[in-house]
């Protein structure tokens, strides 16, 4: 079985992306041996942290090396297996990396429904969808009532957070970039108001117009600027989430402190950064409920779908480019 893949050629510290960051090969798929899956990839998940490990930024991941081939996680369908839990025609994800097979122990595999929500595996109902899940839920420790502000709102993530706050009976105010994201974010997915960073000169005068008590949850996908303005506006008691920091993803700098972080001290707030692997025990659990929440119709969302292995590095390039419109795939 011919076996294309991406590797990981260079690492990008403090700039953006290229072409030449990567290297595409041929070779052949390896058999599985004991405990193993062989698996061909059908689908490949695409997320701003994948920079982040080809820069071994963070310590949470193991580190990548050059010649690695590129990780990703994706969903495929079993070829042949040697573990009693799986067999030819399953439906897995797992973390397949961009190539057209892998062999991976069917232990770090997780068996999926071959039904309409398939894909929703590497979104709604996977890492993504979990982030929304564990990081609002957990450390935004939202309340009825409360004014809830996402940063990166029309993202993946940042549109799973928002929804699931509507669910939990909060106000929401959604921080996305152009009209037509703001328009989706209201019309669509229920946020009570959006704000489009873009066209919009005085963010922080515009979030006090939006939510004069001040936000009780801020979410933050973002960081940076936008993150200095949202903490201008917190409420008594408020929670900062600090999710992801796409703002610095191109620079590979982390951005310098939050000039308002003394509003923690002035309104007896709170801020937490987390990583989701944290609560991997949990996901099953979660992926139910996320599951019923999009058959009930709570909770919605949109893919960006690219074609064709070849194209997998164009495809990442694409989140760090503002190009997507919802979680970014790739049908291999």
């Amino acid at each position: 079985m011919k076996n294309r893949q991406w590797l990981i050629a260079a690492r990008p510290l403090g700039r953006a992306l290229k072409d030449d960051d990567f290297t595409f090969v041929e070779g052949e798929a390896r058999q599985p041996g004991d405990g193993e899956v062989l698996i061909r990839a059908l689908y490949l998940g695409f997320d701003p942290a994948q920079k982040g490990w080809m820069e071994n930024i963070g310590g949470y991941v193991a580190p990548t090396e050059i010649g690695d081939v590129m990780r990703g996680s994706g969903i495929g369908e079993v070829v042949a297996s040697r573990h009693p839990d799986f067999k030819a025609g399953d439906k897995v994800s797992g973390m397949l990396c961009w190539q057209d097979y892998a062999t991976i122990a069917g232990r770090d595999l997780v068996k999926l429904e071959d039904d309409e929500l398939l894909t929703a595996n590497l979104g709604a109902l996977g890492t993504t969808g979990m982030t929304a899940y564990f990081g609002f839920l957990k450390h935004g420790r939202p309340q009825p009532g409360d004014t809830v502000i996402v940063s990166g709102a029309a993202g993946a993530t940042g549109s799973m957070v928002g929804q699931i706050a509507k669910i939990m009976g909060c106000r929401v105010i959604g921080i996305a970039g152009g009209a037509e994201k703001c328009r989706w974010l209201v019309d669509e997915l229920g946020f009570d108001a959006a704000i489009d960073y873009k066209a919009e000169k005085k963010l922080r005068s515009r979030i006090h117009e939006m939510a004069p008590r001040g936000v009780d949850v801020i979410y933050d996908n973002v960081g940076g600027a936008i993150l200095n303005d949202m903490l201008g506006a917190m409420a008594m008691h408020a929670r900062v989430v600090i999710c992801g920091g796409i703002s610095r993803y191109e620079t590979g700098q982390l951005p310098a402190g939050p000039e308002n972080y003394f509003n923690l001290i002035f309104m007896r707030g709170t801020m937490e950064g987390f990583i989701v692997l944290d609560y991997m025990g949990e996901y099953p659990k979660a992926r139910a409920r996320m599951r019923q929440w999009i058959r009930e119709g709570k909770i919605h969302f949109k893919e960006d779908v690219q074609s064709g292995l070849e194209n997998a590095p164009r495809t990442l390039m694409r989140l760090f480019q503002g190009q997507n419109f919802g979680k970014q795939i790739l049908k291999v």
